[in-house]
């Protein structure tokens, strides 16, 4: 009997992505079957204000998101493509600390199963954990039109580096919402920056958040 203590294994499918935890021995890029990754998690600390929440990807379940994705452009999605960190063992408490607090507004940490495939093309299975946003935190908001919605990215560098880095991780990698949302925001930056004034191109982006 294999009495060897399971090592702790992260998946990061947001800023972890382009962040990874400390301490990392190991990173294997990989994907999640039968969930959805959106843009359907309010942010009041890192990436909003408590008067003026901002949005961040958070992990649903498809099951799950099914009841929710009312406006959502992609509905079929139920693939996630991240890297699964191995974590030193020495410094497996420490790490759990840091990013139970790092990912402390409304994510829950999970095991699931991470699927890779190796040098012969043949897919492994990696026990790891994971932190879901569940639908019935306070801080899930569901899907929004990616119009109205890339008003909400207070960020975008957070954006651009996730979807950027995800096209990174394998030929195969992809993610439907994350590359139509990066265009409308990038598109939006580039009609702030076509209006002279810095302050009035803050303003009109702030006014228009106020609108939504």
């Amino acid at each position: 009997m294999d009495l060897t203590p399971l090592r702790f294994v992260v998946f990061g499918y947001g800023s972890l992505i382009f962040k990874p935890p400390p301490h990392t021995i190991a990173q294997t890029p990989g994907y999640l079957k039968g969930y959805v990754r959106r843009f359907a998690q309010k942010s009041h600390d890192h990436r909003g204000t408590p008067e003026s929440p901002g949005r961040v990807v958070t992990l649903i379940h498809k099951e799950d998101w099914d009841k929710f994705s009312g406006s959502d452009a992609f509905p079929d999605d139920d693939i996630v493509w991240g890297i699964a960190y191995t974590i030193d063992p020495v410094y497996e408490a420490e790490v759990r600390e840091y990013l139970d607090y790092r990912e402390k507004d409304g994510y829950t940490m999970e095991t699931l199963n991470i699927y890779g495939v190796d040098t012969n093309g043949t897919e492994q299975v990696i026990i790891h954990n994971c932190y879901v946003g569940r639908n019935d935190n306070p801080s899930f908001i569901g899907s929004e039109p990616l119009d109205a919605l890339g008003y909400r990215i207070w960020k975008s560098d957070y954006l651009y580096k996730l979807a950027e880095s995800v096209r990174q991780l394998s030929p195969e990698s992809f993610d439907s919402h994350l590359y139509a949302l990066e265009t409308i925001v990038r598109d939006l930056d580039r009609q702030h920056l076509d209006i002279p004034n810095t302050n009035e191109a803050s303003n009109h982006h702030h006014e228009h958040q106020q609108q939504l």
